[in-house]
């Protein structure tokens, strides 16, 4: 036979043989996918039960199983910026069966705050959705002689050093959301970290600091009960449990937002096919009204965009945040 007949033939054959190969397996990642899943899944929610980290990853685990029709198991990780949990699922198999309910803390503010972070939140992870966002209430003590944001800033101007703000500790959201204010305001505030929102709330209460960055959720009951007076909204628009509070935007810092985000992630490499499936039941689920419910009740912002579109979003918080905690010095305690 001539020799070229047979090398076109092998060619033919082996074209046809990689072809045959991708088929079958683009077949059996499409079946793993379409009876997926078929045993219980466990969401990490790397912090403490109780808090809106715990509420959001146990809502989002109830959706999940009533649609898929398996358990997923809630499973709270704490520890000190929610590193144990993270690197959980970071080093878990890539099937679709561990989840991490992701924070702005554990997937932007870490890989700053925490040099030696022992997984990559951009590289370690498969994004599925950002399922919301809750916006900080900047408070201040009634005694303080400003109504909004504008006028605190215009008394930091004619007092700089002058005044204290408190926050949860240091590379908190409160901490990381005053100081890009005071970037933004460019004002001079004192920073007093304390060991937990709570206690800073007391001592401001008490009058022994200025203002605090504090979440809607725990906050708004105390604005209400005149204990502390509301001055800033950190979103864009106003908030339907405050409506009658500016956001800072209004105030005369422009297109100023601060959100502690949350959403899901799954370890790097798990199918496109389970990730697309993930997503769709998370972002129907925050369609219903049920769910949005449930999250208004701690004025958060159902969201549910894309698994590109969370990962554009991460990155961008990342490159954020590493230009703010750069520009104030934070170190990590």
């Amino acid at each position: 036979m001539n020799s070229k007949l047979v090398t076109k033939r092998q060619n033919v054959l082996k074209r046809f043989g990689y072809v045959l190969v991708s088929y079958l397996a683009f077949a059996a990642v499409a079946a793993v996918a379409q009876s997926y899943p078929v045993k219980p899944m466990r969401m990490i929610i790397p912090y403490s039960p109780g808090g809106g980290n715990d509420i959001i990853g146990r809502l989002a685990s109830a959706k999940l199983s009533e649609a898929l029709g398996q358990q997923v198991i809630p499973e709270n990780r704490p520890s000190a910026g929610g590193v144990i949990g993270a690197d959980a699922v970071a080093k878990a198999a890539p099937d679709g069966y561990t989840m991490l309910l992701g924070h702005i803390g554990t997937l932007a503010l870490n890989p700053t705050l925490r040099p030696d972070l022992p997984y990559n939140p951009v590289r370690s992870y498969q994004p599925i959705t950002l399922l919301a966002k809750v916006p900080n209430i900047l408070v201040v003590h009634p005694s303080l002689p400003v109504k909004t944001a504008r006028d605190l800033i215009a008394l930091a101007k004619n007092k700089p050093g002058a005044l204290t703000y408190g926050s949860g500790g240091v590379g908190a959201i409160g901490h990381l959301c005053a100081e890009y204010f005071k970037q933004a305001a460019k004002v001079d505030i004192l920073h007093v970290p304390y060991k937990g929102t709570g206690p800073a709330l007391i001592d401001l209460m008490g009058g022994q600091i200025a203002m605090v960055f504090a979440g809607a959720a725990g906050i708004t009951p105390i604005v209400q009960s005149g204990k502390l007076r509301a001055i800033g909204v950190s979103t864009l628009k106003r908030i339907n449990t405050l409506p009658d509070v500016p956001t800072i935007s209004e105030s005369g810092l422009k297109d100023f937002e601060v959100t502690a985000w949350f959403g899901v992630v799954v370890p790097a490499g798990v199918p496109p096919a389970i990730v697309m499936k993930l997503n769709g039941v998370l972002v129907k689920s925050l369609q219903r009204n049920d769910m949005r419910k449930s999250l208004s009740k701690f004025a958060a912002e159902p969201v549910g965009d894309s698994p590109d579109e969370f990962g554009a979003f991460i990155k961008s918080e990342i490159a954020r945040w590493a230009a703010v905690i750069k520009a104030s010095n934070i170190k990590a305690d």
